[in-house]
């Protein structure tokens, strides 16, 4: 186990068992006694029992529990993860239109779809890379989906290059940004900004007007706000989804993803 997560484990257990031997403020504290476990009780003057005494009780009882270290790393794990729900469901309330309508977000199945699912994504990551089938199925399966990709380079500085090209491809032919994703996102090789120019004139962009409009300061906007979204969010890695009012962490695949997506259409 994690050498952090058990000294942090240690820590709250410590704290537990001082609190059973009444020490609080440096005050005894009447204790309940736990008749299914011998544990050892204070004394009737428990200030005087020193530090090294009540930390031997504790690790000779930890030692023969160590499953409460796990119990109370379980119920650690379960606080932070509903923390973290909350603080998401705030993010998506006060930022939906940057979440789901973003202008500079491609979007691929139904535009005017009733459930929106979002991607976090980077063109050289490879579970992404693998997420796009299932992108394609659930766009397939139903006719009613909106998939939002919103672009996620944190990968390396190629990356990055990448997202600029296909964000510009996106602001010049929007109708043909699903295709520009789909090759590079699923084409063979590393993602850099050759490869995306390369795919962006292969569905017929103009290069100079491409690399006029690469430079548009908004595209370098749009993708601080995203990370700033991302942090937001906590989202770290990618894919990353957001889907209703729940963020989705990895590749789960397509039943769970399509699990989140009835769920979402049942709460609208």
């Amino acid at each position: 186990m994690n050498k952090a997560i058990l000294l942090g484990s240690a820590g709250v257990a410590v704290a537990l068992g001082m609190l059973a031997f009444g020490f609080v403020a440096g005050s005894p504290q009447t204790a309940k006694a736990d008749t299914t476990q011998a544990i050892p009780m204070a004394s009737a003057d428990s200030s005087k029992i020193d530090r090294k005494e009540v930390e031997g009780i504790i690790r000779d009882y930890l030692l023969k529990n160590p499953e409460v270290l796990l119990e109370v790393q379980d119920a650690l794990e379960a606080k932070q993860k509903e923390e973290q729900r909350l603080a998401a469901l705030g993010v998506i309330k006060n930022a939906k239109d940057e979440i789901f309508n973003s202008t500079f977000d491609g979007v691929v199945g139904n535009p005017k779809g009733k459930v929106t699912i979002v991607e976090f994504y980077d063109y050289n990551c490879g579970f992404c890379k693998r997420a796009i089938e299932d992108m394609k199925a659930l766009t397939k399966a139903d006719p009613d989906l909106r998939f939002v990709l919103k672009e996620f380079p944190i990968l390396s500085p190629d990356s990055q290059k990448a997202s600029v090209v296909s964000m510009a491809f996106h602001l010049m032919m929007p109708e043909k940004y699903g295709a520009f994703h789909t090759a590079l996102l699923g084409g063979q090789g590393r993602a850099t900004e050759a490869a995306a120019i390369k795919v962006a004139l292969s569905l017929g962009a103009d290069e100079a007007k491409l690399r006029e409009k690469m430079k548009d300061p908004s595209i370098n906007e749009a993708l601080s706000r995203t990370y700033d979204l991302a942090t937001k969010l906590s989202i770290t890695g990618t894919p990353s989804y957001v889907v209703g009012n729940e963020v989705i962490f990895g590749a789960l695949g397509q039943q769970v993803l399509a699990e989140k997506i009835e769920q979402a259409k049942s709460a609208l």
